[in-house]
């Protein structure tokens, strides 16, 4: 949550969007799973770990001012698809934050990933093909995180070099009998489920959206709810951030701030003081048995690790520590 959080502040530092959603995929089946009941079936549950910074993000996104989609039935890549589509055909400038290798086939002329900094140019720099040809090119080699078949014995030059001379999947199919050795024999033995392969490789840009393009207008952020989040998980780096406590002595705005200065300033001299802490040194197992059972029961705790210097190559530990949340 923290990272993405951090990513997100990043951005709206770097880009100063007027208009910007934060896509999630929404819980439960999708299309491509009714296509293709393996479709990412191999992946394990999300750890729990990883589950419980999910609500937190739900919570935060809203409150920095920013729309937040999660729609049923598509993936966050369908959803960026058509808001994509309908913003170029609006006239906008898109930047798509992203280090999905997918998302290259919707990069176009005034399309941009920016987690890649990819544009078309870099595109075919990257893979071999234009975006355009991203699909084909997916639907070939296949993507193993996915489940997307592919072809097997066909890899990422072989899929580049079809292409740079049939120019499509399509010209690839009708050529296949001419296609020498292993790979175009593998090729012709695996016809039938490169269609499918499309499918699953195709993000869709027709997804109903309930907002348009030019209704992802950023707004103000919820200062009280941040806080109190922020507080509640100790992600005390966003926290000063928030309340301008990283400004520089002179009164300049601290870069990775959300709230104007003058705001800001009231902020961090309205903030109540520091709760009193109790610590306790564990050094018996008794004690550590019952730290343990009371981290346990507690909601939400967090731990930290004791080094004897800053230097990772020379620092040893020196014990760890923790804090659970009343």
């Amino acid at each position: 949550g923290l990272g993405v959080l951090n990513m997100l502040n990043k951005l709206l530092k770097e880009e100063q969007p007027e208009l910007i959603a934060v896509v999630m995929d929404a819980p439960g089946r999708t299309f491509r799973d009714e296509l293709f009941e393996e479709y990412k079936a191999h992946r394990p549950p999300m750890p729990d770990e990883l589950r419980s910074q999910i609500e937190p993000l739900l919570e935060a996104i809203p409150a920095l001012g920013l729309a937040l989609l999660r729609i049923p039935g598509v993936e966050a890549d369908d959803v960026i698809g058509t808001l994509t589509e309908r913003a170029v055909q609006a006239g906008m400038d898109v930047v798509i934050s992203t280090g999905d290798k997918d998302m290259a086939q919707l990069v176009a002329e005034r399309v941009t990933l920016v987690d890649t900094t990819l544009d078309r140019a870099g595109v075919k720099l990257k893979f071999d093909v234009t975006p355009g040809q991203i699909v084909d090119y997916l639907a070939l080699v296949g993507d193993s995180s996915d489940n997307i078949p592919g072809v097997p014995k066909v890899g990422p030059k072989t899929a580049a070099k079809w292409l740079n001379e049939y120019g499509s999947l399509d010209e690839i199919i009708k050529h296949a009998a001419d296609i020498p050795g292993k790979v175009g024999e593998s090729l012709r033995e695996n016809l039938a489920t490169l269609e499918l392969s499309r499918k699953l490789a195709t993000i869709r840009c027709d997804v109903e959206l309930p907002l348009s393009p030019a209704e992802l207008v950023r707004k103000p952020p919820d200062i009280e709810a941040l806080t109190a989040l922020y507080e509640r998980l100790q992600m005390n780096s966003l926290l000063r951030q928030l309340t301008g406590a990283g400004a520089q002595a002179e009164g300049g705005r601290d870069p990775g701030s959300l709230v104007p200065p003058e705001l800001s300033h009231s902020l961090a001299g309205s903030r109540p003081p520091a709760p009193a802490r109790r610590y306790e040194t564990i050094t018996t197992e008794k004690q550590l048995a019952s730290w343990i059972a009371e981290l346990e029961k507690a909601p939400l705790f967090a731990v930290d690790t004791g080094t004897t210097s800053l230097h990772y190559m020379q620092a040893e530990s020196a014990g760890l520590s923790a804090r659970p949340e009343p």
